[in-house]
């Protein structure tokens, strides 16, 4: 991928204290892994190096209202999520309790993505963007490369990178910047989610390969 901050973006997915703080909901299923990669950090890395390059940043959030907990069925990790009440706000026109709260940003990243110039598109509901407006951001601004990260890693990020390719931009992971949920019954959720990378992305980076094609 040639990157060109005119037509190439920063994507990430649920930089969120429920996923990536040990105070988060999330933490007992992805701490390790997101420690491993030194996934916080890596994130705040490339938010840093898009500003600096004035590269697009696109964030792909997730949020959860009352009436999402009246859905009938879901999946697996998606029960999950409504069980324990990630990602959970009063409304969508309600910012109670927002502040700090797991739904909230990491706080090293707002400045990144409070300052007027990050795009956050409206939430994505399932793993994938097919419910949000991520795409019709990314078009109307004439966007057609990203560069993909966030939480997690087969859920989330590969639903994203699936169907960004399926609608015809080319996307490079950053293998690093990402983390997911390892599990002694359902598996280890990172393992699997690299697999598909390496198969289906157009190219997987470290955090390390992905700062020095963005500031080149």
């Amino acid at each position: 991928m040639n990157f060109n901050p005119t037509d190439t973006a920063l994507v990430v997915t649920d930089p969120q204290i429920d996923f990536l703080s040990p105070d988060g909901v999330a933490w007992e299923l992805v701490g390790p892994n997101v420690d491993e990669n030194n996934t916080v950090e890596h994130l705040e890395q490339l938010f840093a190096a898009a500003k600096a390059a004035d590269c697009g940043v696109f964030v792909s959030p997730h949020y959860y209202y009352p009436h999402d907990h009246r859905w009938e069925f879901g999946g697996t990790l998606e029960r999950k999520m409504h069980e324990i009440g990630m990602f959970d706000r009063p409304g969508p026109l309600n910012m109670e309790g927002f502040q700090g709260s797991g739904a909230d940003w990491m706080p090293q990243y707002k400045p990144y993505l409070d300052n007027g110039q990050a795009v956050i598109c409206s939430p994505h509901k399932v793993y994938g963007p097919q419910a949000n407006d991520l795409v019709l951001q990314l078009r109307k601004r004439g966007i057609n490369k990203v560069v993909l990260a966030g939480m997690s890693a087969n859920l989330c990020v590969e639903s994203h990178l699936r169907d960004l390719l399926e609608q015809g931009f080319e996307v490079v992971v950053v293998a690093d910047a990402t983390a997911a949920a390892q599990h002694p019954e359902l598996g280890d959720g990172y393992a699997a989610a690299l697999t598909n990378f390496r198969y289906i992305a157009s190219d997987v980076l470290t955090t390390e390969d992905a700062l020095r094609k963005i500031v080149a």
